[in-house]
């Protein structure tokens, strides 16, 4: 028996990166059914091709705004009548600091990595409740939130809020078995990040040098992110709920 034998579950931002991995791991764990969501379409549906042990359904959504949030859990709940599982995976990691942070890259920063959770945990809650689901959420954070560098002010902002709200759901749904966690990411090894890299100034092969100076040998992979999310949507994780899992190296 896999860890998530017949359950439906929900992840967002998994058109690449953690999330893809994310995803393609709950099917392997024996997921029954899964619902994607990105903004690019053939990313989204590569993905979902790529997936072959349950049926996917890759749902082009912007999750600024609040509407394509709704339709995702939405599109859950006509397919399949129930969500068992929702990972809130999606985040925009635009850099600024206090100074070069404009109101609007606030704004837009607060509406995709702190409101659409919100939503879709809103939303999917409800539908756990309609079915009496002792569901599981989990919600994918970073380091940052106790601080960050200065050149991600908004983003750092975005993750403390969504720790509190972590444990703040985690309270209010003791009752209806509905557990909520949460994973603080440390530096991953993502495609989005190494465009950020790049960006950033540095050259083609900053992993190789960022690897070679880590404890470890390596940065985090996406597959160490879908392992801990897939233990924590399980029934393997008992009732362990409003845990704030630091995942990262010093």
């Amino acid at each position: 028996m896999s860890r998530l034998d017949g359950k439906i579950v929900i992840v967002t931002g998994s058109t690449q990166g953690v999330g893809a991995s994310i995803a393609s791991h709950c099917a392997e764990q024996g997921a029954a059914g899964l619902v994607i969501c990105g903004r690019n379409e053939e990313k989204g549906q590569e993905v979902a091709s790529s997936i072959t042990q349950c049926p996917v359904e890759f749902v082009r959504a912007d999750l600024e705004q609040v509407d394509d949030c709704r339709k995702v859990v939405a599109r859950c709940d006509e397919l399949h009548g129930r969500v068992d599982c929702l990972v809130n995976s999606a985040a925009m990691t635009t850099r600024g600091t206090l100074d070069e942070t404009s109101v609007e890259l606030w704004d837009s920063l607060f509406a995709i990595n702190a409101r659409a959770p919100f939503i879709l945990t809103q939303e999917t809650v409800r539908i756990m409740r309609r079915e009496h689901i002792c569901g599981s959420i989990v919600n994918i954070l970073s380091i940052t939130k106790y601080c960050g560098p200065d050149f991600i002010c908004a983003y750092s902002a975005t993750k403390g809020a969504m720790a509190t709200f972590t444990k703040n759901c985690a309270n209010h749904l003791l009752n209806d078995r509905i557990r909520v966690n949460g994973i603080n990411l440390g530096w991953t090894d993502t495609p989005n990040e190494h465009v950020v890299q790049v960006k950033m100034g540095q050259p083609e092969n900053w992993l190789d040098h960022a690897e070679s100076v880590s404890p470890f040998g390596r940065l985090i992979k996406p597959i160490d992110v879908a392992k801990l999310t897939a233990y924590l949507l399980s029934d393997d994780a008992g009732v362990m709920t409003g845990a704030l899992i630091d995942h990262a190296q010093r």
